[in-house]
C-alpha cells in the first residue's frame, strides 16, 4: 500500500511540472507543434536511439560473461527489451535492474552475488560515461565559467562529480583497498555505507577483469553520444530552435543527469525542465523548445519499450515463471535496494539513463 502511494505521489509531480512547463510555454508551444517535420531526421533519431539501448545491453552481457556465467547475447537482448519495458511499467515490485538479476539467479544457481554485481557496476559505468562525456562538454565550451549561474553550478558539479569518480577508480587499483579495515570502515558510513559496501562488493568481483570494466565505459561513452546526437535530431526533425551540436553535447548530459531525481519513466518533469532551461540559457531559446524534445525522445523510447512487450508477450510463461520467484526477488531487492533509491537514473540511462 505504501508503495502504490509513493507511486502514485512521484506521478503526481511529474505531471504537475510538465503541466506547469506546457502553461509557461501556452503562447509558443502549439506555434512550435506546428512547424514543418523532417521525417527523415525523426527516423535517424529513432534508428540512432534504438542502437544505443541495444549497446547497453550488450555492455552488461559482457560484464556477465566477464564473471564466468555461461550467458548468451541473444538472451542479453531478450532481457534487456523486458527490462527496458520494466522501467516504464513495473510489474509489482521488480524494475528492470531486479528482473535481470533475478533472472541471471535463477539460470545460475549459487552465482547470486555475481548477479547483483553485474547489475550494480553496469549501472556505475553507465553513470560514469555520462559524467565523462558532460566533462568534455563542460571542458569544451567552458561552461564552468558561463555568465548563467545555474549553467556554471551544474558545470561544476560534472567537473567534481568526474573527479571524485576517478579518484575512485584510481582507488580500486590499489591493492587492499576493497579489502579489509579500510573497506569495512567505509562500508559502516552513515547514510552512504550501505551504498559503498555494495559497491564494493561488486568492486571486488571485477577487479581481476578490468579490461572488460575498460571496454562497457568505453560503449557507455559511446551510447552518451549517440544519444546526444539523437536529441539534436529529434529538435531538426520537429523543426524546433536549438542549440548546436556541440552545445547539446553540454546540455543532454546535464539533462540526464537531473534525470537521476527519483521520478517515474526515467525523471518524467525532471528531464524536461532541465532541458527547457538550459535551450534558454545556452542559447537564449524560448520557453517550450526544449520541452517538446524532451517529449519527443519519451515518445521514441516508447516505441523502443514497445520491443519489450513483443519479447514478454513471446515468453509470458517462462518470464511469469521468473516473476513469481518471489523468494529470490525479496532477497535481491533487498541486495539492490539501498543502490537503487539512489541511482534510480544509471539502470534507465537511455530511457531519460546510461
Amino acid at each position: 500500500m505504501q508503495r502504490t502511494v509513493v507511486t502514485a505521489l512521484k506521478f503526481a509531480v511529474s505531471l504537475c511540472v510538465v503541466g506547469w512547463l506546457i502553461w509557461l510555454a501556452r503562447d509558443d508551444v502549439p506555434e512550435l507543434l506546428r512547424q514543418k517535420k523532417h521525417w527523415h531526421l525523426l527516423a535517424t533519431a529513432m534508428s540512432v536511439i534504438l542502437a544505443m539501448v541495444v549497446a547497453t545491453f550488450v555492455r552488461w552481457w559482457l560484464l556477465v560473461r566477464a564473471l564466468g556465467m555461461d550467458f548468451r547475447l541473444r538472451d542479453a537482448l531478450r532481457l534487456g527489451f523486458v527490462g527496458f519495458l520494466f522501467n516504464f511499467v513495473s510489474l509489482g515490485s521488480v524494475g528492470g535492474d531486479l528482473f535481470k538479476a533475478v533472472f541471471i539467479a535463477r539460470e545460475q544457481p549459487g552465482r547470486r552475488a555475481e548477479a547483483v554485481a553485474s547489475v550494480v557496476i553496469d549501472r556505475v559505468i553507465g553513470l560514469y560515461g555520462l559524467f565523462v562525456v558532460a566533462t568534455a562538454a563542460v571542458l569544451w565550451e567552458s561552461s564552468y565559467a558561463s555568465d548563467h549561474h545555474g549553467v556554471r553550478v551544474l558545470s561544476q558539479l560534472v567537473l567534481l562529480g568526474t573527479g571524485i569518480g576517478g579518484v575512485g577508480i584510481l582507488l580500486i587499483l590499489i591493492p587492499g583497498f576493497t579489502h579489509g579495515r579500510m573497506s569495512r570502515a567505509l562500508s559502516r558510513l552513515p547514510h552512504v555505507g550501505a551504498l559503498i559496501g555494495q559497491l564494493l562488493r561488486a568492486i571486488r568481483q571485477f577487479r581481476a577483469r578490468m579490461g572488460t570494466v575498460a571496454l562497457a565505459l568505453a560503449i557507455s561513452i559511446f551510447v552518451h553520444c549517440g544519444t546526444t546526437c539523437g536529441f539534436f535530431w529529434i529538435a531538426g526533425g520537429l523543426s524546433l530552435p536549438s542549440p548546436s551540436l556541440p552545445q547539446h553535447f553540454l546540455v543532454v548530459p546535464l539533462t540526464l543527469l537531473a534525470n537521476a531525481v527519483p521520478l517515474p519513466m526515467g525523471g518524467l518533469g525532471a528531464g524536461e525542465f532541465a532541458l527547457d532551461a538550459l535551450y534558454q540559457q545556452t542559447a537564449q531559446i524560448s520557453e517550450g523548445s526544449g520541452l517538446i524534445v524532451v517529449l519527443g525522445y519519451r515518445v521514441i523510447t516508447i516505441f523502443v519499450a514497445i520491443t519489450g512487450v513483443a519479447y514478454y508477450l513471446a515468453n509470458r510463461t517462462f518470464m511469469n515463471r521468473v516473476l513469481e520467484d518471489e523468494s529470490e526477488i525479496e532477497s535481491l531487492e533487498h541486495s539492490l535496494d539501498e543502490d537503487r533509491s539512489r541511482n534510480e537514473f544509471v539502470g534507465n540511462e537511455v530511457s531519460g539513463a546510461s
